[in-house]
């Protein structure tokens, strides 16, 4: 059985009183009630997977690309 502790300085979200809400944890999940009026919800502690974004994924070594560049000054010869 899980020890329930008071959240100091937390407020409901359902009925908006202070320090009425208690905590704990049980197999995996974090679970939290207020005393005052009933209001119970639930999130597990288990951290989502990162989305993958261009800023967090492998790049290509630019160095690999070799490209030509031909400048071109305007004049025809």
């Amino acid at each position: 059985m899980s020890i329930k502790r008071f959240i100091a300085g937390a407020v409901c979200p359902k009925c908006s009183e202070m320090d009425k809400l208690k905590a704990w944890q049980e197999g995996g999940m974090q679970y939290r009630e207020c005393v005052a009026c009933g209001f119970t919800d639930s999130m597990s502690l288990e951290a989502p997977e990162e989305l993958p974004t261009r800023v967090n994924q492998a790049q290509p070594d630019p160095k690999d690309e070799i490209q030509v560049v031909k400048i071109f000054d305007g004049k025809t010869q």
